[in-house]
């Protein structure tokens, strides 16, 4: 493995089998483990573990003190903020091995996880979906939704660029910045227009 194509701080450490995409820069005391996949463009910040066989995607941005379990897989453009938390076992005992019961957790592309956030393993995350910082998340996560709270509860939609949606009675709405159209059907949304 060539540490030429990646950064990795002199402090953080990089077990065997890993694969670290182009560009990727690995932080101050964090620490990939074990044929773990980053992609290309990746941003692991300080003090993180990506635990056995974790994969990211391409320009995934890890903030500081993130703990990526076995059994995660985030697609490309991903946002973890500061201290959010993944489990991986829906029943945790100390004295009861459950390593063959990690339940896996999908987070999908261009989704946004806030700080101090926390993700019950098995709940996968929808693409360009909005978790606010703090919330709970208990249940599967649609496409481009804005979740807050604990639990947390649904309180609207996002756009890719993560702008509130409002929509009209047609159930169209646009982004912000962007000017990109939506449409909200069936308690669904998807971007219909760029």
């Amino acid at each position: 493995m060539s540490r030429l194509n990646y950064f990795a701080h002199k402090s953080s450490f990089v077990d065997d089998g890993c694969i670290i995409g182009d560009g990727t820069k690995i932080w101050h005391f964090s620490h990939i483990m074990s044929n773990c996949t980053l992609g290309k463009r990746c941003n692991i910040g300080q003090n993180v573990v990506v635990s056995p066989d974790v994969i990211l995607g391409e320009n995934v941005k890890v903030q500081n003190n993130v703990s990526i379990y076995t059994g995660v897989i985030c697609e490309d453009d991903v946002f973890l903020g500061p201290s959010m938390v993944f489990t991986n076992v829906i029943n945790p005992r100390s004295a009861v091995n459950r390593k063959d019961e990690y339940a896996r957790t999908l987070v999908k592309k261009g989704a946004s996880i806030g700080a101090n956030a926390t993700i019950i393993c098995g709940n996968d995350i929808g693409k360009y979906a909005l978790i606010g910082a703090g919330a709970v998340i208990t249940k599967p996560v649609k496409d481009f939704a804005l979740l807050v709270g604990n639990p947390a509860k649904q309180i609207g939609w996002v756009s890719e660029y993560g702008h509130r949606l409002s929509f009209n009675e047609e159930g169209v709405a646009h982004c912000p910045e962007r000017n990109d159209e939506y449409q909200l059907k069936n308690n669904q949304v998807q971007k219909i227009k760029s």
